[in-house]
């Protein structure tokens, strides 16, 4: 399998190499990181589902494609090109479906290779990472880095949340601050509860800059 990992490799750096959102290589080679990490718990799941689910998983992802649609036709493509059994790759783009925050929708997640990615996904969202990853995706949208005026949205819909009017320090309480209570492994809750604390933190010390109090 080691050949199927390595086309991933290269596909991914070619599709996203050059990304400034965010989600380029070095994230992805992060999230395949993070799981590790996690599946060190959890060895009765697959690895190789679980490493190729990482390594593909943005490759689908509206946010960086003409539509969600195109996405999963360019994923789709390269699963076929991999010559997987079908059984296989099915798992791996079942994983990758059910990866994203997507405003907070809450899906069941049917197996444990599919914890662990979305776990490790979300873990790159959360910390020192999470915050220089909020601030480089809103400035590729033109969002503002905070705004007091504006206020935090609750309940999204998903074009709400893709296309709405928001900034980066709002979309902590959007979606970051949440993620820490959204894990589905016990392993990822403790790697959470860390990062989350380093972004109040930083909230902390923000507002206080903010407000000349420092």
């Amino acid at each position: 399998m080691k050949e199927k990992i390595e086309a991933a490799e290269s596909f991914v750096k070619q599709e996203l190499g050059s990304d400034s959102s965010g989600h380029d290589w070095h994230h992805i080679d992060r999230v395949r990181k993070n799981a590790y990490l996690i599946w060190s718990n959890h060895k009765e799941a697959d690895w190789f589902i679980i490493e190729m689910a990482a390594l593909l998983h943005d490759i689908p992802d509206d946010k960086l494609n003409e539509s969600e649609e195109a996405g999963w036709a360019k994923l789709d493509s390269f699963l076929q090109s991999l010559q997987l059994e079908q059984d296989l790759a099915d798992k791996i783009g079942s994983c990758i479906e059910t990866v994203s925050f997507k405003a907070g929708r809450e899906i069941e997640l049917n197996s444990m290779e599919a914890k662990i990615v979305q776990d490790a996904d979300r873990l790159d969202a959360l910390g020192a990472i999470g915050i220089a990853r909020t601030f480089a995706f809103g400035g590729k949208k033109g969002h503002p880095i905070f705004e007091p005026a504006q206020e935090v949205r609750g309940e999204m819909t998903l074009e709400e949340y893709r296309n709405g009017s928001s900034s980066s320090v709002n979309h902590f309480y959007e979606k970051l601050l949440k993620l820490k209570d959204k894990m589905n492994t016990e392993r990822a809750r403790q790697l959470a509860e860390e990062r989350h604390r380093f972004m109040e933190n930083f909230l902390e010390q923000f507002y206080s800059e903010w407000n000349g109090q420092a």
